[in-house]
């Protein structure tokens, strides 16, 4: 899942947003002293998130539709096509309309600037002027997002192609979607309550 999602599965807790939102900026071992333990739970559910989804057989079905042509590219791009669902479908999942929710983010993000990793604190002024959050459940904002990303890795991903396949198999993917979000909610929803 992208940051949509993960700010999202956090629930209402801000550090726990905070940490699942910085979750791919944070790495090596012990994370004690370096952030509040809310956050650090966060960082943890970020973790949790991703491997209970990079396992789901749902999300195989939508990678393996990818695969041939973007190969291991392919997970970073579902994890970009279900931020555009649940974008499109946000109605369906929070009773707060995603501009309101991403405005109290992007709030939250300043309050705590000081605190975030040098990477989070360099993509910010990007991420709120561009109003990501808003801007991924049009494909104008998505199709950006993914041209951002191919432009920055290695190798030719063709990312900023990939909105050819969303299109083609647009129901396919977003039924997936729908199947799996729920499923993914549950769990997230669980690991919160257990740890």
């Amino acid at each position: 899942m992208n940051f949509l999602a993960h700010i999202y599965l956090s629930g209402n807790d801000p550090q726990l947003m905070i940490g699942n939102f910085i979750g791919d900026f944070v790495k090596g071992g012990s994370l004690i002293g370096r952030y509040e333990p809310q956050v650090i739970k966060g960082v943890e559910l970020h973790r949790a998130i991703d491997e209970y989804t990079d396992s789901h057989e749902v999300v195989q079905k939508s990678k393996d539709r990818l695969r041939p042509k973007y190969r291991h590219y392919s997970g970073v791009i579902i994890d970009m096509f279900y931020d555009y669902y649940l974008a499109k479908n946000w109605d369906k999942f929070h009773k707060v309309s995603l501009p309101v929710f991403a405005d109290h983010f992007y709030t939250l993000l300043k309050e705590n600037e000081e605190t975030l990793p040098a990477g989070v604190q360099h993509m910010m002024p990007y991420m709120i002027n561009g109003n990501w959050l808003v801007n991924y459940g049009k494909i104008e904002g998505l199709h950006r997002a993914l041209s951002g990303m191919s432009r920055r890795t290695s190798f030719d991903s063709k990312m900023d192609e990939s909105i050819a396949e969303l299109s083609k198999y647009n129901n396919e993917f977003e039924n997936e979607f729908l199947e799996f979000f729920p499923a993914l909610k549950t769990f997230s929803n669980n690991w919160i309550a257990t740890h």
